[in-house]
């Protein structure tokens, strides 16, 4: 039986739900992640219909991940490397797919990996050597390039080492010719959610009517806010909406960006902002079926190497989409060609709120949105055929 160990840092939806089918192939899973990163998780603990060849292992550091300081982050990248070195040694898998693994950490799993002669798959989710040197030039302007460039260096060199790679858009494979990496190594499959756990439901249930939403109009944002996103525009739009007196707007979520928000709603007395924690995953469906428009955020300079996944998980519910995205991004792409929502650039607050106001005055506009998203989900996020194609780069790169 053939043994496969993802690593997902974040524990997302769907790469987890990626896991459950490979094992339910006939495969033997361990799937892991980071115990203590505060993001929106997936389905994380074992499900009664899962496959006996599965299983599901937390990393755990001992502390909370730190994400902004730079030098405990780097220890930490280690520690979690040597950890998962550990379950490779015991586990002694055929084959490792990172996802989402930070730099540092992938270092020490690629090094285990070629100890034990285990085959490595890298699934870029973002371009982290170039988003790190973006964010270092920001924080330490004079030396942050030159320290940002080992970065760079580092993750083309990892995948270099990769025996495949799986990009989540054809706007990385410039990055992969640079690297030096053949196409032929190189396998493009966009990232999706999981559409059997993300039902359309309606807006009066259990988790709206517990926080007293049901009846208000609710722009809602779920997800990290971190250093790729501007929390000004959610600031912006509950101030347009200051004098309306039954809209909402909801954001979920934890970190240096919920924290701002909650200082400024009490600076601005912004009442119609609702601040919320990240909820459990099983509640997801319902919290989004409490949205009229869905918000998601990207700043100009991490258009270029990230996708924010939160979009697709978005498109599942069925609502209307309002994004705060670079127009290149492939989140944005899809969304406009599509005409699941709205796109406006994250640099023009004047056009964020004019577009959400058109969203709001319009509701057959936003029916007609929310059935084309759905309508996109449903043909683009089967995970049968996902799998077909991850099995298929699996059997190459052990050769079967």
């Amino acid at each position: 039986m053939l043994k496969i160990l993802i690593n997902d840092h974040c524990g997302h939806p769907f790469q987890v739900q990626l896991s459950r089918k490979l094992a339910s192939r006939g495969y033997q899973v361990l799937h892991t992640f980071t115990a203590e990163l505060t993001t929106p998780r997936g389905a994380l603990v074992r499900q009664k219909d899962d496959s006996p060849t599965f299983e599901i292992t937390p990393i755990k550091l001992g502390k909370e991940f730190n994400r902004y300081g730079l030098l405990e982050r780097l220890r930490q990248e280690y520690k979690l490397g040597l950890l998962v070195a550990e379950k490779i040694a015991h586990f002694k898998p055929d084959v490792v797919i990172t996802s989402n693994t930070p730099l540092i950490t992938l270092k020490v799993i690629d090094k285990m990996c070629k100890k034990y002669k285990i085959n490595r798959i890298y699934w870029v989710q973002d371009l982290l050597g170039f988003g790190i040197k973006v964010n270092l030039n920001k924080k330490l302007p004079l030396i942050g390039g030159l320290l940002g460039e080992y970065f760079v260096w580092l993750e083309k060199y990892l995948l270099r080492q990769s025996d495949a790679i799986v990009v989540i858009t054809e706007d990385f494979l410039s990055t992969c010719d640079r690297a030096g990496v053949t196409r032929d190594r190189v396998s493009v499959i966009y990232n999706w959610a999981p559409l059997d756990e993300l039902p359309v439901l309606d807006k009066k249930n259990a988790w709206t009517q517990d926080h007293g939403v049901v009846h208000t109009f609710n722009f809602l944002y779920s997800g990290t806010l971190g250093m790729k996103h501007n929390p000004d525009l959610l600031i912006e739009l509950a101030q347009h909406f200051k004098c309306e007196p039954t809209v909402r707007i909801i954001v979920a979520s934890e970190g240096i960006g919920a924290n701002y928000l909650s200082k400024k709603k009490k600076e601005l007395a912004l009442n119609n902002l609702m601040l919320l924690p990240f909820q459990d995953y099983h509640q997801l469906p319902r919290m989004l079926a409490a949205a009229d428009v869905l918000v998601a955020l990207l700043e100009p300079d991490a258009g270029v190497f990230a996708v924010p996944s939160k979009v697709l998980t978005y498109l599942c519910a069925g609502r209307p989409l309002l994004l705060a995205v670079p127009p290149e991004n492939l989140a944005a792409r899809i969304v406009s060609e599509h005409g699941a929502g709205k796109v406006v650039p994250p640099n023009d607050p004047k056009a964020f709120v004019e577009a959400a106001w058109t969203l709001y005055k319009n509701a057959n506009l936003r029916k007609v949105m929310a059935k084309k998203g759905r309508t996109y989900a449903e043909e683009h996020f089967d995970i049968e055929q996902i799998a077909d194609k991850f099995e298929t780069i699996i059997k190459c790169a052990v050769k079967i």
